[in-house]
């Protein structure tokens, strides 16, 4: 499987939710870029902390593989709590936020959820969530599908891929996108068409619903580490 996956993948990739945020705290959906960004909605005290730990987690990750530290990259989302983050985690590893390392990525966003949701309860995730289930393209009125999802993660990918050689890249993200990126490439890594060998041909090939509409089983708490294989 290890095999399998290098074999498209110049880069091994991790994936961080970001760490307990105000919107967490406050029980509300904060979806839409414009209020994204907002100060406002940064990390709460609790989420400094988890940031923290990833990023310590991170780094023993990273002396235990013997990687230099100039071959981290960290790739993420413009989202004010995502972006905070990332800066914790930059600070732990002694990488400059505002260098070459440190990237933010607007492919990298949280999923806009659409209007009716923006703002509302996080009680009302689940009817996304049951939506997605039956069919991944259907979107959220004025929001987007986990297919559109796909579409935006997939160009993420190409860009890191063309950007970066033998990097151990952390994608700092938002929940639903990073559990629908773990489920294409999870799905990418078995595929075994042979005219799908490059990244892009590889998802296009396993974006099908009976794939995309399983994300949940990713699902990441706040704060949480993964090696994405």
């Amino acid at each position: 499987m290890a095999a399998e996956y290098s074999s498209f993948l110049k880069n091994k990739i991790w994936v961080l939710r970001h760490g307990r945020s105000i919107p967490n705290a406050k029980g509300i959906i904060i979806s839409s870029l414009e209020n994204g960004i907002l100060e406002e909605y940064r990390l709460c005290p609790d989420g400094i902390q988890q940031a923290r730990l990833a990023g310590e987690s991170f780094l023993r990750e990273i002396k235990k593989r013997n990687i230099g530290i100039e071959h981290i990259r960290i790739c993420y989302s413009p989202f004010s709590r995502t972006s905070h983050t990332a800066k914790v985690v930059a600070s732990v590893l002694n990488v400059a936020f505002d260098g070459p390392q440190c990237e933010a990525m607007e492919d990298l966003r949280e999923r806009f959820f659409g209007c009716s949701f923006e703002l509302m309860s996080h009680d009302k995730y689940p009817e996304i969530w049951a939506m997605d289930e039956k069919d991944p393209f259907t979107r959220p009125e004025g929001g987007e599908s986990v297919a559109d999802v796909v579409t935006r993660l997939t160009s993420a990918l190409t860009k890191m891929e063309s950007a970066f050689e033998d990097c151990m890249v952390l994608v700092v993200s938002h929940g639903d996108p990073l559990q629908i990126l773990q489920t294409i490439i999870n799905a990418a890594v078995q595929t075994r068409r042979t005219d799908a060998n490059d990244l892009t041909s590889r998802i296009q090939a396993i974006s099908v619903p009976s794939i995309l509409s399983q994300h949940r089983k990713f699902a990441l708490n706040t704060g949480e580490l993964r090696e994405l294989m």
